[in-house]
Parts: structure tokens; C-alpha cells; sequence
């Protein structure tokens, strides 16, 4: 077994290793593309369980699936690069998936809509409109001017004395509408000063 594949089925999946033990829909497998390359890339390991046996694949039908799903259920194209092992016998697919230089990047779900996903530890998860602002602020090429009004102290000093804020908090804390409280979320993220956190059931700001 080559040692970096022993490695990562050591070490297991997180937030820039994935294991699937079959392809069978490119739109699923384009969610997690889209979540590595909106993040800082990541590795598919492909035949293997997620108990970290060794299943095996039939690799052209999971190349196929591969190509597919980073170049037509990905916008912009996911840039992947494709590696075919043997293991005990059976062939196993490694997909880098390159760390996206056009963030963000959307997935299509099978119904055609598009949407653009993060990586949480394991997981791949629907991104926010405020996720999906700091992506692309953070793709410009200019950087984000900070105004540091009342608005933004106020929520420095919550952070200061509470663990964390939500949207929605910070929002009726100081009477703003959701757009300009989320304005302001993209601002602190974009420049470091807050960090963002998403969660399966939720989303919340803590200091940096």
C-alpha cells in the first residue's frame, strides 16, 4: 500500500479528506468538489468504506462520474487531478480536488439549482449568504475598508463579555435590518477580526 494512502486511511475524514465507497450520482459528489475548493482543497479517496476498508471500484464508470461532476455540476469548473492505486487486489481512485482560485464555487443538485457548499470538519454543508459574500469578497482584489462605527463596537464589546453572537441577535440588539447586520458580519470576517462558525442546525460569530 503506497504510505500516503496508508496515512489518510489512518487519519480519517475531516475537513480536507472525504472517503466514498461508490459514485453513484455526479451532483452528490460535485457537493463535496465545490465544498474542497471553496476551502483549501481536499482529497476524495474512492473504494473505500467509511470504516476504512478497502471496497474497490470500477474505474472508468468512477472516472467518468469524477470528470463529470467537476466540470458540469461544478460553476466555475472544479480543477481535480486523478491518481489509480492498487490495494490488496483492488483499485482505488485518490481525487485531489484543487483549492478553487474563483470562490465561491456552486454545485448543481440534481432538481438543476445551484448551490455553494463548505467544508465543517467531515462535512459538507450549505453555505449562508454571509459565507457565500466573504468567499467572494475574498476573491477580489482590493481589500475591505472597516468603518468603525457604534454599530461595530457594540458588537465587539458583546463578544467581549458572551461567546458568541448570531445573526439574528445582533440584528435586533441594535434595531438593524438583517441586510445591513449582515453587511457588517461580512466586513469583521472578510478583514479577520471575526471568525464565523456554521453548524448543521445553525451559524454564529465569535472574536478571532
Amino acid at each position: 500500500m503506497q504510505p500516503h494512502i496508508l496515512k489518510m486511511l489512518i487519519r480519517g475524514e475531516d475537513d480536507t479528506l472525504d472517503f466514498k465507497q461508490t459514485i453513484s450520482s455526479a451532483s452528490k459528489i460535485a457537493k463535496t468538489m465545490a465544498a474542497f475548493a471553496n476551502h483549501k482543497g481536499g482529497t476524495l479517496l474512492v473504494g473505500i468504506r467509511d470504516n476504512k476498508t478497502v471496497a474497490g471500484i470500477r474505474t472508468e464508470d468512477e472516472k467518468y462520474m469524477l470528470d463529470l461532476a467537476a466540470s458540469f455540476f461544478c460553476k466555475p469548473e472544479v480543477k481535480i487531478e486523478i491518481e489509480e492505486w492498487e490495494i490488496d487486489g483492488k483499485l482505488i481512485l485518490e481525487c485531489r480536488v484543487l483549492e478553487g482560485k474563483d470562490k465561491p464555487y456552486y454545485a448543481k443538485d440534481e432538481e438543476g439549482n445551484w448551490w455553494v457548499y463548505i467544508r465543517v470538519a467531515d462535512k459538507s454543508l450549505l453555505a449562508s449568504k454571509i459565507v457565500v459574500d466573504v468567499l467572494r469578497r475574498q476573491n477580489q482584489a482590493h481589500g475591505t475598508q472597516i468603518n468603525y462605527s457604534s454599530k461595530e463596537k457594540a458588537l465587539f464589546e458583546y463578544l467581549a463579555q458572551n461567546e458568541k453572537i448570531t445573526l439574528k441577535q445582533y440584528s435586533k440588539m441594535l434595531n438593524l435590518s438583517r441586510y445591513r447586520a449582515s453587511k457588517i458580519l461580512v466586513n469583521l470576517i472578510s478583514t479577520g477580526l471575526i471568525r464565523n462558525h456554521t453548524t448543521e442546525k445553525t451559524e454564529f460569530y465569535t472574536l478571532s
